[in-house]
């Protein structure tokens, strides 16, 4: 099978006191969930130490599961500043891990991945866990909802991917779409 076929892309919903991973394998227009997981850093007492377990462990989990795409939240901006510093190292981080082992990376906001799986950019993380249970078939055991948020990820780069403005071209709007496909638009 070819990449075009198969392909796996790594979710992830960046911490530094949990991160979340998910991984979405698509074959065909088959979708499965080979892993879905948390790292805990909580323990670990110095902010360094954090970024180094995330830096190690995503490449454990890349080596393992060999996917070739990560789809990463971005932080958004919230009223603690040091709180958000921290989360663009913790996503920084995994991004580096990610490059390092070749992936291409993509990063979508936390309203757009919400969008993409409810419907809804104000959802709650809850909605949107059981919304991948039932457009995924699986059964979620994770309690920690940074695990299904991260699988948000990775399924909002999958629309993204099979979106018809991704299928050509990489168009960068419907009207950039509409002028290379004239004969598809009425």
């Amino acid at each position: 099978m070819s990449m075009k076929d198969s392909y796996k892309i790594l979710g992830v919903d960046p911490g530094t006191n949990v991160l979340g991973y998910g991984i979405i394998e698509v074959t065909g227009k088959v979708l499965t969930v080979p892993a879905v997981g948390i790292i805990k850093l909580q323990h670990h007492k110095d902010h360094q130490t954090k970024l180094k377990e995330i830096y190690l462990q995503l490449q454990e989990i890349i080596e393992t599961y060999l996917p070739t795409q990560l789809a990463i939240e971005a932080p958004f901006f919230g009223k603690n500043v040091q709180s958000m510093l921290k989360l663009g190292r913790a996503q920084g981080v995994a991004m580096a891990a990610a490059i390092t082992m070749g992936l291409d990376i993509h990063e979508y906001a936390p309203k757009k991945i919400k969008m993409s799986v409810t419907g809804n950019g104000n959802a709650s993380k809850e909605q949107v866990a059981l919304m991948l249970q039932s457009m995924l078939k699986v059964k979620l055991k994770i309690k920690e909802l940074d695990a299904t948020d991260a699988l948000a990820a990775a399924f909002t780069h999958y629309n993204q991917m099979s979106s018809p403005l991704a299928a050509k071209g990489n168009y960068k709007n419907w009207s950039s779409f509409a002028k290379a496909n004239q004969h598809k638009v009425k």
